[in-house]
């Protein structure tokens, strides 16, 4: 188990590092402008570091489809791009970084190692995605070692499936992209499309600007598997996660994890945790029946918590669900926790402050802390969550959905004005909301209670108390070594105040010698303020608090 909890700062170089603010739609990178690796200097990986962060995940660095053209590195055929930038997560070259990234094109990869470099001086880790599921259509590496064959290279393109083909064919087709109409890009026979679409004319709505690779499934014939000899994309999968660990950086977040066997996962980790024992691997993962698979077979240190406690948190907040449903979501878990990544936010979905979500960053306070709080697995922070980013408006490809985009040359407002440090760049509300990121983050990790503690569940012990609000408070406790922590987070807009019942099994649970006759002590670790609450009441009526709106209490007991 980790001695300190990890505190993921996911950012998207491109969006983060944009200095301008005179957007036009759909822009060019002429027109809008593009942040660099050069943007992320020591001064400002430190400041990152004391929000309460260890590990940053570069996102968008591999180099993808783009419309934008490069001396020797070809813009791709707009029709298989989605937006003027581009997906992160349609990849053109595994082998190169994102020419938009650099200052000095011919230098882009040194730029790259020298922002690893400067992050590990910050104190911080490095983690960037591993997309193993598909690639873009127009796929060709130009920064591949010799020795190794390029993808597709060596395929029988006149077989729908050969388990050692890198992709899967409609032999006696072509593409076509019958949503535009200018498409010049050729490709026959078809391949298939990223998101399992065996069909050559793809829809808008499908991952049409990808192909999907093939790990010797045969999806088609009910997914019958041929794992040996060991396929063709396995290796090649292999030799691409070598050459990116001996980069220097400290973690890899695999996209669409689950639609790639669990075999290869198996096969492959072992390998690269050989090369560096301490690299951890996140996988993007949507079902949580294969949970348990991925993580003891597939070997992965953690996992996405998304369809668990993201979306019930995301239904209480915007008062859909009460609080008390959230007990749920771990009890579903089955004691896989520790393994869970925690987050509010990432680049799939809605920024809390829009429309689409919650509208005010701050109803979802109470949230952070939970999710930060709650076990030991990871927590992450999106750039620009800590200010309340909106995603406000339209920028071209994304349209207007409440998320900052992934697919168009554009900024993050919020995060653009914090490193402007202009004078009153940020409204008192902005730079109030990451003081309470920064408190909440820097005790998760600081706290070898929350870090490496048991989990201790204060709702069925409430569930009968009249004094209670289940529709908006959620009360547990940590515990490690002798040492506890209560926490109570109140969803409301109101300041609650109740009586929470800590029966005599939690104190037994946390080690206290339970003696009716005696007081406990709770320490607001915040303000200090010491109250003392006699046993018997504790267990019987319970401690009395008044939660703050959209806020939280933590004491020390």
């Amino acid at each position: 188990m980790t001695q300190q909890k990890i505190s993921i700062y996911q950012v998207i170089p491109r969006l983060f590092g944009n200095k301008n603010s005179n957007l036009t739609l759909n822009g060019s990178i002429e027109q809008n402008g593009c942040g660099k690796f050069s943007d992320f200097t020591s001064n400002r990986l430190k400041s990152i570091k004391k929000l309460g962060i260890s590990h940053i995940w570069y996102t968008g660095i591999i180099r993808h489809a783009t419309t934008t053209n490069y001396t020797n590195i070809p813009a791709q055929d707009s029709c298989i791009v989605k937006g003027k930038a581009g997906s992160p997560y349609a990849i053109t070259d595994y082998y190169d970084v994102a020419p938009d990234l650099a200052k000095d094109l011919a230098k882009r990869m040194q730029e790259f190692q020298n922002l690893i470099k400067r992050t590990q001086k910050a104190g911080l880790k490095s983690i960037i995605d591993f997309i193993p599921n598909h690639v873009s259509r127009d796929y060709k590496s130009i920064k591949k070692p010799v020795n190794i064959p390029d993808l597709g290279a060596d395929d029988n393109n006149q077989q729908h499936f050969n388990a050692q083909n890198n992709y899967y064919y409609l032999p006696g087709t072509k593409l076509e992209l019958d949503f535009c109409s200018h498409q010049q890009y050729t490709e026959s026979p078809a391949k298939v499309s990223g998101n399992d679409c065996f069909h050559h004319q793809p829809k808008h709505t499908d991952w049409y600007e990808t192909i999907k690779l093939n790990y010797g499934i045969n999806v088609q014939n009910n997914g019958s598997q041929h794992f040996s000899p060991i396929p063709n994309t396995w290796q090649r999968m292999l030799e691409i996660l070598q050459f990116w660990t001996k980069k220097g950086i400290d973690g890899f977040r695999c996209d669409m994890t689950e639609m790639v066997p669990v075999e290869f996962w198996e096969w492959v980790i072992p390998q690269i945790k050989a090369i560096n024992p301490k690299l951890i691997f996140i996988a993007e993962i949507y079902q949580p029946d294969l949970y348990e698979s991925y993580l003891k077979k597939g070997k992965f240190d953690y996992l996405y918590d998304k369809v668990g406690l993201y979306d019930t948190l995301k239904d209480v907040i915007r008062e859909e669900k009460p609080a008390s449903q959230i007990s749920r979501t771990w009890e579903s878990l089955n004691g896989l926790d520790a393994q869970m990544l925690r987050f509010l936010e990432n680049h799939d979905e809605q920024r809390i402050a829009s429309p689409f979500f919650a509208q005010d960053a701050k109803k979802a306070i109470p949230a952070m802390l939970l999710s930060a709080t709650m076990h030991q697995g990871p927590i992450m922070t999106y750039a620009g969550q800590e200010f309340g980013e909106e995603a406000k408006g339209e920028s071209g490809f994304s349209g207007d959905d409440g998320r900052s985009s992934i697919f168009d040359y554009w900024n993050i407002p919020s995060t653009q004005r914090w490193l402007n440090k202009k004078e009153n760049a940020l409204n008192p509300d902005e730079l109030s909301l990451r003081e309470e990121y920064k408190n909440i983050l820097n005790l998760s990790i600081s706290s070898k209670v929350i870090a490496r503690g048991s989990f201790y569940d204060l709702m069925w012990a409430n569930k009968e108390n009249p004094h209670f609000y289940h529709n908006y408070i959620y009360t547990y406790f940590r515990h490690y070594k002798g040492k506890s922590l209560l926490f109570v987070v109140n969803f409301s807009a109101k300041n609650l105040e109740q009586k929470i019942i800590i029966p005599q099994h939690a104190l037994e649970f946390a080690e206290k010698k339970v003696n009716e006759l005696k007081d406990i002590c709770f320490i607001n670790i915040f303000s200090k303020k010491e109250s003392r609450v006699n046993q018997r009441i504790l267990i019987q009526e319970g401690i009395k608090l008044t939660a703050p709106a959209f806020g939280y209490l933590v004491f020390e007991f």
